[in-house]
């Protein structure tokens, strides 16, 4: 199975990113791409604007999106986004795919200025069809950067290089090429940029109290069982990730016996790599209830 692991993500990132991926649906090559779609004009040159061209075609396309920066402690950080544009019926994939899909593959290498960049993903959802469930995003959606500078008083020429997947009946690769100039100028996008980094999974204890948590997680012979409270109403989605980019974790499913106030959900502590044991593993459990999202490290007992 083709799933890609979270952990290396959540820190800076060399400016070449290639997580773990491989086919495992019914995917057009990129002759079958070419035929398929009509291809838009490429993005332009860096230029000091809040966004760059949409680089792309009828069923997929991206840009990027410039925000304003911040300070932490003496640093200056650059935000812009990763904005995507999907048909209606189209979907792509979160980090880790799930059963099936193509995690996308980042190339920042022909930016200029740059010292690092993070890529902070919005919480996904389940996205369950015939091929099984995969987690992941449709309609417009951002995902936030944050740009380290070689040196902060001069501008940023961000570069992106991407490879993705999009999927409705048939599965096809997709790529773009889009370039930026980060002045620190204002951007009509600061808001839209906004939205989505609120959508970030917040960094939880597993125990803790608060509207959403993982409250316990214990494991019964080859499965884990996790209970999580949520707002009331509100559905309840987790997504289990690995230490490392070669687990191929189940998608965790909603099971009885929770208590009052409580859903519990189970997934098997199947796919892993080989020569690979759960013992001792710390485990990405993330959960989403509605606008709220979570992100809980639970060690395999």
């Amino acid at each position: 199975m083709a799933r890609a692991v979270a952990a290396d993500y959540m820190n800076r990132m060399s400016l070449a990113v290639f997580p773990a991926w491989s086919w495992n649906r019914s995917w057009l090559g990129r002759a079958g791409l070419a035929a398929a779609c009509l291809v838009l004009a490429p993005a332009d040159a860096a230029r000091a604007s809040d966004a760059s061209s949409w680089d792309g075609g009828l069923r997929a396309a991206v840009r990027l999106i410039a925000g304003t920066p911040r300070r932490e402690g003496s640093a200056t950080i650059h935000r812009a986004g990763v904005e995507f544009r999907l048909a209606h019926g189209w979907k792509t994939y979160w980090r880790y795919p799930g059963d099936s899909g193509l995690p996308p593959r980042f190339d920042f290498t022909g930016s200029e200025n740059v010292k690092a960049v993070t890529i902070r993903w919005p919480a996904p959802r389940r996205l369950d069809d015939e091929a099984g469930t995969s987690i992941g995003y449709s309609g417009d959606f951002v995902l936030p950067l944050d740009i380290w500078p070689q040196d902060a008083a001069q501008p940023v020429a961000l570069r992106l290089r991407i490879d993705y997947g999009i999927c409705e009946k048939l599965c096809i690769p997709a790529e773009g090429k889009a370039e930026l100039r980060l002045t620190g100028a204002a951007s009509r996008h600061a808001e839209r940029l906004a939205t989505f980094e609120a959508r970030v999974p917040r960094a939880a204890r597993l125990g803790e109290a608060g509207a959403l948590a993982i409250r316990t997680a214990r494991r019964e012979g080859d499965r884990m069982l996790l209970d999580v409270a949520a707002p009331a109403g509100a559905k309840v989605e987790l997504f289990a990730e690995g230490p490392s980019a070669d687990w191929a974790l189940p998608v965790p499913g909603p099971v009885p016996g929770a208590s009052d106030g409580l859903a519990r959900f189970a997934f098997k502590l199947d796919g892993l790599p080989p020569g690979a044991t759960p013992d001792g593993a710390t485990l990405t459990i993330t959960a989403v209830a509605g606008d709220a999202a979570i992100e809980v490290p639970v060690p395999i007992p």
